[in-house]
């Protein structure tokens, strides 16, 4: 059974292992290794996370057990609207297919009800298999976006929505 828990900065470690773990397998074929590199640091370092824990990114980890699968980070009345953002979803490798995914997008759907939200919206790299797992849970395409990253990096994403 699945148990979700919301993660504060001492998880901070445990997120970062995850992301270790799950981003070869997702960003290997589709990023170069320094762009790879540079994104890592860029959204896991220590500063990073605690910045977005400050900037009221709320976090969740999805356990079987004492086994944490996955996590996902997301943003209420993200752009000051009745949008609840989802800024990461990562599940590890060994335990994708098994609903954990799912798990954690109803966590964010339940979240953003509270919350009064009337759409989740996120972004994908064009080119990861995921997009079709957020097809599946009913999110649109709602348009492309190239992201100026820093170090001549672009991150060529699909904006997706789902309505509540």
């Amino acid at each position: 059974m699945i148990t979700i828990v919301q993660a504060t900065l001492k998880d901070v470690p445990l997120i970062q292992e995850i992301a270790q773990k799950t981003w070869p397998e997702t960003y290997g074929a589709i990023l170069s290794k320094k762009q790879f590199e540079y994104m890592m640091d860029m959204m896991y370092s220590d500063d990073s996370l605690k910045q977005q824990f400050n900037k009221q990114h709320l976090f969740y980890l999805a356990y079987e057990g004492d086994i944490c699968f996955g996590f996902s980070s997301c943003e209420n009345n993200y752009t000051n609207n009745k949008v609840t953002r989802i800024h990461k979803i990562y599940i590890l490798p060994e335990a994708q297919g098994k609903g954990v995914g799912k798990i954690l997008i109803e966590t964010v759907k339940e979240l953003a009800k509270e919350n009064h939200a009337v759409t989740i919206s996120l972004n994908v790299n064009k080119y990861n298999k995921a997009f079709s797992f957020y097809q599946k849970l009913g999110f649109e395409i709602v348009g492309q976006e190239d992201i100026e990253i820093g170090n001549g990096y672009l991150m060529e994403d699909y904006k997706m929505e789902l309505k509540i």
